[in-house]
């Protein structure tokens, strides 16, 4: 299954990429480089990353997405803003594990992300009920 994107995310994307690579993190965006596992080729995306507890995580918002198969087969990730190239390893979080991290990024992400989530899924959500939606949400630990 391929995500089709909607036109004014298409333009948000190329946007937040061209100021990433300017060196300009809108709203601490970052630019995601990961190597296709079909292509071998690099494949960039604009991603939130976010801090918790002085760990740095990516959430998929849009569920299993390119990006998302692609950080599965092959782990080694690279974020860049502008030319500032941060190389990652990254390994996907779990269950329950997973609930504070996603728990933080709607807090900060709702009015960007929310409407990809199940209606009434928020960042008051019980933890059962995040953790209900994390396997189609993914969440991954980013580690140097």
């Amino acid at each position: 299954m391929t995500t089709q994107l909607d036109p004014a995310t298409r333009v948000m994307n190329v946007l937040v990429k061209a100021l990433s690579r300017l060196g300009i993190s809108a709203f601490g965006a970052k630019e995601l480089i990961v190597i296709g596992r079909n292509s071998g080729q690099p494949h960039s995306t604009p991603v939130n990353p976010l801090s918790v507890d002085g760990a740095l995580y990516l959430v998929a918002p849009r569920g299993r997405t390119q990006w998302v198969r692609n950080v599965r087969h092959n782990p080694e990730i690279t974020l860049r803003c502008g030319r500032s190239r941060t190389p990652y390893t990254v390994t996907e979080v779990y269950g329950a594990a997973a609930v504070p991290v996603l728990r933080h990024y709607l807090k900060r992400w709702a009015w960007e992300v929310g409407t990809f989530f199940p209606e009434g899924v928020t960042a008051a959500s019980t933890g059962a009920e995040l953790e209900a939606v994390i396997p189609a949400h993914p969440v991954f630990r980013l580690e140097r």
